[in-house]
């Protein structure tokens, strides 16, 4: 479902994106959109270096306690995609950008995506193992039934050898010819 809704997102962001610039403008004009662009553009990147760096000095802080630095690393996190959707031409993105890297809507956001993540989690955990269907030598994982990805040859075979066709051969290194040099 995941990947479904990033492949949507990136293919419907960008023309949402347009279709908001355009109205924009219709109502304020060109110029005046261009420059609420670039406004949001030069404050997102003082916003993004300023929190940038506080969101470093108190990871660095946390690291050198010794603590488990989990909230400054989603702080780091967020400021860091925030800065790139920031970056990305457009309105949404540009104000997306600003919940994750403004310090009062940071840790609301965190919240969430900590929430999701946890949920995420806990649906993976609930899943039942990966089931194989039985080979051709009766029940059990099918052609990987013996295989253990730490000792080559659990699947019968000697390690040394290589699978599929084997061709004979022998190696011929070539000097250096005196007409290359």
């Amino acid at each position: 479902m995941l990947p479904l809704a990033l492949v949507l997102a990136f293919l419907l962001i960008p023309v949402v994106e347009i279709v908001l610039l355009v109205q924009v403008g219709e109502v304020i004009g060109l110029w005046p959109t261009l420059a609420l662009l670039a406004a949001e553009t030069l404050l997102g990147g003082w916003i993004v270096r300023r929190e940038g760096r506080r969101a470093w000095r108190v990871l660095q802080d946390t690291l050198r306690r010794g603590s488990v630095p989990d909230r400054e690393l989603g702080d780091a996190a967020l400021v860091m995609a925030g800065g790139v959707l920031l970056l990305i031409p457009g309105l949404i993105t540009d104000a997306l950008g600003l919940l994750f890297v403004l310090p009062f809507t940071r840790p609301l956001v965190r919240r969430a995506a900590s929430r999701y993540t946890a949920r995420r989690m806990r649906l993976a955990g609930d899943r039942p193992p990966m089931a194989f269907r039985p080979g051709p030598g009766g029940p059990g994982l099918g052609p990987f039934d013996r295989f253990d990805p730490f000792d080559p040859g659990a699947d019968g075979r000697d390690p040394d050898t290589p699978r599929g066709p084997v061709v004979r051969g022998e190696v011929v290194e070539e000097d250096d010819h005196p007409s290359r040099t």
